[in-house]
């Protein structure tokens, strides 16, 4: 594993901090669901696995702290973040508006260049997850980042980009893990992108508004379910 953080520093080509390269490893792992919510997040073991002291994993744990994927009680170990319906649907809701305005400005201020190059990537995508592949750079495609990023408003890119940008990807995945649901995403997608080449704002911002509302759903509906079966549980 040494070899690996020492590789990815190379594959940067800067002079990372190894926080940094810690930090990176360890969100990789959480978005992938290697370190699935609830896992003690054990900074000795990582240390040891990464070929690092403990101070670089300390940092980087404090930042996944900061954007809200960590959590750490007081005299507790650090966790990574348990998911919620009531967390689920408060973060879904917040997408709803700042997304549906930001396909509405999209729909405006997008090229047509840019336009087809989504529509494209989005096929792309589509394609390499049925072949269970993945993209030949090894980048992560997220139709929804693209669009927030193209309508201009820094304030909503901000809000969906930056910080939160983890936790709601978390939860995406989570609402996207199974078959059906994927399909039926991708046909949404692929409703919202023909919106905004024919540049119909206001359909696009509907689109949006309601395949967000769909997954809010579906991700409340399965955080409720799996609540109700450890609750039911009988005590060891």
């Amino acid at each position: 594993m040494k070899d690996e953080v020492s590789s990815l520093i190379d594959k940067l080509q800067i002079d990372a901090p190894l926080s940094d390269v810690v930090y990176e490893r360890l969100l990789e792992r959480i978005h992938m669901g290697a370190l699935p919510p609830g896992t003690v997040v054990n900074e000795v073991a990582i240390a040891r696995e990464f070929g690092v002291s403990r101070g670089p994993v300390r940092e980087a744990v404090r930042r996944l702290q900061g954007i809200q994927i960590v959590t750490r009680e007081p005299y507790l170990k650090a966790r990574v973040v348990e998911l919620t319906a009531e967390s689920a649907l408060e973060l879904f809701q917040m997408r709803m508006g700042l997304e549906g305005v930001a396909c509405y400005l999209a729909a405006e201020r997008m090229s047509d260049e840019d336009i087809e190059v989504l529509l494209s990537d989005t096929e792309l995508d589509h394609q390499l997850r049925l072949r269970g592949e993945v993209s030949p750079e090894g980048r992560h495609f997220d139709l929804h980042e693209r669009i927030v990023r193209a309508c201009g408003n820094k304030r909503i890119i901000a809000a969906l980009c930056e910080d939160l940008y983890h936790l709601l990807r978390i939860y995406r995945r989570h609402s996207g893990s199974v078959p059906v649901r994927k399909e039926d995403a991708f046909d949404e997608h692929m409703q919202i992108i023909l919106a905004l080449k024919n540049r119909d704002a206001r359909l696009a911002e509907s689109l949006m508004r309601s395949h967000i509302q769909r997954a809010a759903n579906h991700i409340a509906d399965q955080l409720s379910a799996a609540s109700s079966a450890a609750n039911a549980r009988p005590a060891r």
